[in-house]
């Protein structure tokens, strides 16, 4: 990367409602990564509804939505994502957001809006574990399609403990883990 730009990160969660606690921790991160000099956009799954992956339909031609994701991903040095835990795993919304985006097409090769970026993995839940076993997950599906991860993955429980009214994370220990791992990852993709 060249020194006379800053870095460029899309900071995102793989949930869609509303009041999502990986949204703010996404948006967190997103602030953390800004105060640190990188240029990041924030992506709301709601905001790109996409059918579930499906051959068919990418013959009839790749969805609108679909190609401004693969842009906005081309662009992007590096990623920074919540990642709800759904049944141990990760959600359908991100699963399928990554299965969209990884297609080839006219203008991209396979996965090559994800070969070569670097990534910072983190989640929150209520249980205790924080959504660790979707980070393992995560980092399975993002691995094979060539994106470098952040060798700390961040888990937090207790979501509902470490966000103040205004959705500002407040617990100093989660914090203090994600500032970290988002330097971890700017620091990655300097090199």
């Amino acid at each position: 990367m060249s020194n006379n730009r800053k870095p460029r990160l899309l900071a995102l969660a793989g949930s869609l409602r509303q009041d999502s606690w990986n949204r703010l921790l996404a948006s967190a991160a997103a602030q953390m990564a800004r105060d640190a000099g990188a240029e990041v956009v924030e992506v709301n799954l709601r905001d790109f509804p996409l059918p579930l992956f499906d051959e068919d339909i990418e013959a009839a031609g790749i969805p609108e939505q679909v190609s401004r994701l693969k842009d906005l991903f081309a662009s992007a040095d590096g990623l920074l994502i919540a990642s709800p835990e759904y049944n141990g795993s990760v959600t359908a919304a991100l699963k399928n957001l990554i299965d969209w985006v990884s297609r080839p097409d006219g203008q991209y090769a396979r996965a090559e809006v994800f070969q070569g970026r670097r990534a910072a993995l983190f989640a929150t839940s209520p249980g205790g574990l924080g959504g660790m076993r979707g980070l393992n997950h995560l980092r399975d599906i993002l691995q094979p399609l060539g994106t470098w991860i952040a060798p700390t993955m961040l888990a937090v429980p207790a979501s509902m403990n470490i966000f103040d009214a205004e959705g500002n994370l407040v617990d100093d220990g989660a914090r203090n883990q994600l500032r970290t791992l988002v330097e971890q990852t700017m620091a990655a993709i300097a090199v």
